[in-house]
This record gives structure tokens, sequence and C-alpha cells, in this order.
């Protein structure tokens, strides 16, 4: 599974590269705190799966990159994905490495 790190991601963030950010945290984690991007929980994979792009890097972003890797996984597997990377650390990594002022749970 390919990953990419929090500093990796903020300078493809600020180089306004194009990528595609999906949390796939639950909506109460996402109102802590978030990247932005489309939130879709891991549950409802299946029901969103044409939201996701396979033309861009799409990262997969969740609490620490438990679920995301499970998403990637499942994606991977059962559709074909080969464009999806995991936030190594996921937000949490984001909240203590990048944004100190990022709300932490």
């Amino acid at each position: 599974m390919k990953e990419i790190t929090v500093q990796d991601l903020k300078t493809r963030m600020a180089n306004q590269g194009e990528l595609q950010l999906v949390d796939v945290r639950e909506p109460v984690e996402f109102g802590i705190c978030n990247l932005g991007g489309d939130l879709i929980p891991l549950g409802e994979l299946p029901k969103q799966i044409g939201r996701i792009r396979q033309d861009v890097p799409v990262v997969m972003i969740c609490h620490h990159g438990f679920r995301s890797a499970q998403a990637i996984n499942y994606l991977s597997q059962r559709y074909g994905y080969e464009n999806l990377l995991n936030l190594k650390g996921g937000i949490h990594a984001w909240a203590t490495e990048i944004d100190p002022e990022m709300n932490i749970y």
C-alpha cells in the first residue's frame, strides 16, 4: 500500500497539485477537525464509490491511518483502484506535525 506523509501532502496541497482528499471518518469526527475534501464514512464506501476518482491521486484520510488503510484495501481489491495513498498517521499526525492549532481528539 502506498502512503504519503503529512509533510508531502502539505507540499502537494501548497503547490496545488491535482488530487482528491477522501476522509473515511464519521461525520462527528470530521466536524472536530478536517482537511476538507470529501467525507465518505468507511461504511458508506460501497454506496459512494462513484465519488472517488480514478484519474488523479486520491489521499485517504482517517484518525490514525487504520480505517483509511481498510478503505484502500477494499477499493483496490474490489474495484481495481491503483491511485490511492494512505495518509500516514492520519489527521492526528497532521494536527501534531503540521497544524498545532487543529483540534485533536
